[in-house]
């Protein structure tokens, strides 16, 4: 179900748990709603959309990749950046990494481990802050 996205700072600065297999609608809704938002969004974590679980999802190429529990467990090559977001106005300078290493479960929650760089690290690392409660 397409669901609404989250503006309130309050509730979005609030750290996400850890998912688990009761929360597969969650991934739907994140489906659903990014699908939705195509247009003016490549990524999304579950907090967007009202649930604080450790979901995220992001566009890469042609799919949606869905990523639950993920955690940066390497970095490489800072630089400066300006984001947007949908649940704020305008966009915001910040730091990220060229190259990261995720590990994560995946949609059928089998451990996942992978090496991303460039634009979609970055939205990984985007998606990340969003489940530690960081906001750009």
């Amino acid at each position: 179900m397409v669901k609404e996205i989250v503006k309130d700072i309050i509730f979005l600065k609030k750290k996400s748990v850890k998912a688990d297999t009761k929360d597969m609608q969650i991934i739907t809704d994140l489906q659903d709603t990014l699908k939705a938002n195509h247009d003016r969004c490549v990524g999304m974590a579950a907090n967007m959309i009202g649930y604080s679980k450790r979901i995220i999802i992001f566009t890469a190429g042609i799919m949606d990749i869905v990523m639950i529990n993920p955690v940066i467990v390497k970095k490489a090559r800072p630089y400066e950046t300006e984001e947007g977001c949908l649940s704020l106005t305008g966009v915001r300078k910040t730091k990220r990494w060229e190259m990261i290493t995720v590990e994560y479960l995946d949609t059928s929650f089998k451990k996942k481990r992978g090496d991303f760089t460039g634009f979609v690290a970055q939205i990984i690392q985007h998606e990340c802050d969003h489940l530690d409660g960081i906001i750009i």
